[in-house]
């Protein structure tokens, strides 16, 4: 079981500091809006984080554009249909698909998932297993699961977890410093 405790002195200061350079992406407006809404601030810090961890992926052969499936019922993933952040390497297109469509393992170069049945997610994993596809899960438990990212969202900070050898088998690769934030499956905060 994954517990997670509040962040809190200069530890929160880190992961913060971390998360902006993550998140360094210029959204344009309404994002750039002050949020008073904890439920949007928390939607918002999610896509940051999102995009940040993308634009810190390589994919063996570059997609352009980049294909972001969202798969399931999801709680975070309203701006990641709006305006996009600038990336100077590839633009992002979103789209919803079911967990058991066909096409989640050629139309998509990112699976973000969302809330589903234990089984289809396993099925879904496994059917990814060596494919250049990153997942990013908003449960936490979809790191032991086989995500390779898992969003942890306490109030309105977003954070993750990364399952290594998840990404090892991917073949995307990810830059060293987005790995060291994230801790491995069951670690403590």
């Amino acid at each position: 079981m994954t517990r997670f405790t509040r962040l809190a002195g200069p530890s929160r200061a880190l992961v913060l500091a971390v998360c902006a350079s993550l998140s360094s992406l210029s959204f344009a407006s309404p994002t750039n809006a002050p949020c008073h809404n904890p439920a949007t601030c928390r939607t918002l810090h999610a896509a940051q984080v999102i995009f940040g961890i993308i634009n810190y992926a390589q994919w063996p052969q570059t997609p352009n554009p980049l294909n972001l499936c969202v798969v399931g019922a999801t709680e975070y993933a309203d701006y990641l249909w709006k305006k996009q952040p600038s990336s100077p390497r590839q633009t992002v297109q979103t789209q919803r698909l079911l967990i058991d469509n066909p096409q989640v393992t050629t139309a998509c170069n990112l699976i973000y998932l969302g809330s589903t049945d234990y089984k289809q997610r396993q099925q879904l994993f496994q059917k990814l297993t060596d494919l250049p596809i990153l997942t990013i899960t908003e449960s936490a438990d979809g790191c032991s699961e086989g995500s390779q990212f898992c969003l942890k969202v306490i109030g309105q900070e977003v954070g993750f977890q990364v399952n290594l050898d998840a990404i090892a088998r991917s073949g995307v690769r990810i830059h060293p410093n987005v790995l060291q934030l994230g801790k491995r499956p069951g670690a403590q905060l």
